[in-house]
């Protein structure tokens, strides 16, 4: 009764919190994710502008050096951020499934309540 009601409160907030952790992780992948391709732009821009698009070579310019090795890390970043998510869905899931079993029974022993 009042600790199954508590118990179904107990349970939308942790659904909520899964939630909202979802998509938190979901805004860093699209920021990590717009971050590398204005990397990618500058890169391209920084090329162009040397006439050097080999990394390897001696003169590839430094800036665009260090922006590809920030862009790659970020990419990394973006990788183990699904993984992440991956997790943070499968976690929510549960929650809303336990959620689901906590109201089943608020409602059950509300309708017993009613007949009584």
């Amino acid at each position: 009764m009042k600790t199954r009601d508590s118990l179904v409160r107990l349970k939308e907030f942790q659904v909520n919190e899964k939630r909202r952790q979802l998509q938190q992780l979901q805004l860093m992948m699209a920021e990590f994710e717009r971050m590398a391709k204005e990397l990618e732009h500058q890169i391209s821009l920084e090329e162009k502008k040397s006439g050097i698009s080999d990394p390897n070579h001696f003169a590839y310019p430094t800036f665009a050096k260090a922006a590809r090795q920030r862009a790659d890390n970020l990419q990394v970043s973006i990788r183990e951020l699904r993984v992440q998510q991956d997790g943070a869905e499968l976690a929510l899931e549960e929650a809303q499934a336990e959620l689901a079993k906590a109201t089943a029974l608020e409602e059950r022993d509300g309708g017993m309540r009613a007949r009584a």
